[in-house]
């Protein structure tokens, strides 16, 4: 790859070909909303739908937030290599208010359909596996001050106006300093930062505990939320990756993208991998070596059907021991694998992918059949998930694409872009 400074046709916004493909992006996001809005006309379906919305919707946000994280990381740490790439990054922050509006509808559907359309805890009435409704019983009655629709309501929209916020505030001073080159905008991204990064962790473990965590509310892990974390930043940076590629393919970071750049942020990929695993372990290590029934049913019901025999989430979950982890971890190793296009895409395409298995393997099976067996991975399900993903993703893409040609290709007049544009081995 190029190794030159970029031309100044370079950091120009690309607005034509960007409103194309915003226009396109938005025509796939309306598409995948539409199907998925079809399944609700089956009856019966109602929840499999929702279930199948909540991880498109679960899936982009995460994605957000691993890129909220890691522009605030940049700018904590002073890193010079991730500028042109942290544009990017800012970009995707502007599908926050998108996703915020995406999600309102399983608030509406709870409010005014049935509560326990995704979340069991949604309806009082709602008759749980031991016969008993989930109004009757001792441990909801402890969660209830959190476990309401109107407690879980404004924590959600609280959760989303507060990424919306910081990220505005963040883009407004990176974009500004673009016109005037001031560096009063790097210090305020780094104040913003210092105070949002931990209020950021804070809100993404709130996320993972109300939107996920809480559809099996008898079961609770302290480490959940650094799960939820690991995958965020896995699936921003094989976003990230996949986005410099496409640039470099279009022409746009040539001169810009070298192989110190690919091999930088494959060394956060390849770091991230062996934390998720480390946090996904040390879960299931920790919840198997104590053996207390009221931890263990979490992992039961994706392993045995209640006959004892193995259910297909057996698999999933051997499928992310091998797929989100080992496969990756050992051909990150290479120093090839991070720096070639042609191997690098495919492994940040492979991680994109696993991303949202791990989140399939976390949410679906709240789905349940009269013996309390986990809906089978394979199932019509899967079409509703891959529409609500592509739905989902079609208006964030083309969110960040009406962001792109509004704004230079690069933070031109950050005091660090020189560093960035000679980051070399």
């Amino acid at each position: 790859m190029s190794t030159h400074a970029a031309s100044a046709t370079a950091v120009l916004p690309a607005a034509a070909p960007a409103a194309s493909n915003a226009n396109k992006a938005l025509g796939i996001g309306l598409v995948g909303i539409a199907l998925t809005g079809l399944g609700l006309l089956v009856p019966g379906n109602a929840s499999a739908v929702a279930v199948a919305w909540l991880v498109g919707i679960v899936f982009w946000t995460s994605i957000a937030i691993g890129m909220l994280m890691l522009i605030m990381i940049h700018h904590l740490t002073d890193a010079g290599w991730s500028v042109a790439l942290r544009r990017q990054f800012e970009h995707g922050l502007s599908g926050f208010k998108w996703l915020l509006i995406l999600f309102l509808p399983l608030l509406l559907a709870s409010w005014f359909g049935a509560g326990d359309i995704v979340w069991p805890w949604g309806n009082v009435n709602h008759v749980l596996h031991a016969g008993e409704t989930v109004g009757q019983d001792p441990l909801y009655q402890h969660k209830s001050p959190v476990l309401n629709i109107h407690t879980f309501s404004v924590i959600s929209v609280l959760l989303f106006a507060f990424w919306i916020w910081i990220s505005a505030r963040l883009r407004k001073a990176s974009f500004a300093q673009d016109i005037d080159g001031e560096i009063k905008w790097t210090q305020m991204n780094y104040v913003t930062s210092a105070s949002g990064i931990a209020l950021t962790a804070l809100t993404l473990t709130a996320a993972a505990f109300c939107w996920i965590m809480s559809l099996e509310y008898h079961w609770a892990s302290t480490i959940y939320g650094m799960w939820f974390f690991s995958d965020c930043i896995r699936g921003a940076l094989s976003v990230g990756v996949l986005v410099q590629l496409w640039l470099y393919a279009r022409g746009d970071f040539k001169g810009i993208l070298n192989t110190k750049h690919l091999h930088s942020t494959g060394m956060w990929v390849h770091a991230f991998t062996a934390f998720w695993a480390y946090v996904a372990v040390s879960q299931y290590i920790l919840i198997w070596t104590s053996n207390i029934p009221e931890e263990t049913f979490w992992y039961n019901i994706r392993e045995l059907n209640h006959d004892g025999s193995i259910n297909q989430w057996w698999y999933v979950g051997l499928a992310l021991v091998y797929c989100h982890f080992l496969v990756p971890f050992l051909l990150l190793l290479s120093y090839k694998n991070k720096i070639v296009p042609r191997r690098i895409a495919p492994m940040a395409f492979w991680i994109f992918s696993t991303v949202l298995l791990d989140l399939v393997y976390n949410i679906v099976p709240v789905l349940k059949d009269a013996h309390g067996n986990a809906q089978p991975f394979v199932s019509f399900t899967l079409v509703w998930i891959t529409t609500s993903v592509m739905g989902v993703g079609g208006v964030v893409a083309w969110s960040y694409l009406k962001s792109f040609g509004a704004t230079k290709l690069i933070p031109i007049r950050d005091p660090r872009i020189v560093e960035c544009l000679t980051h070399h081995e």
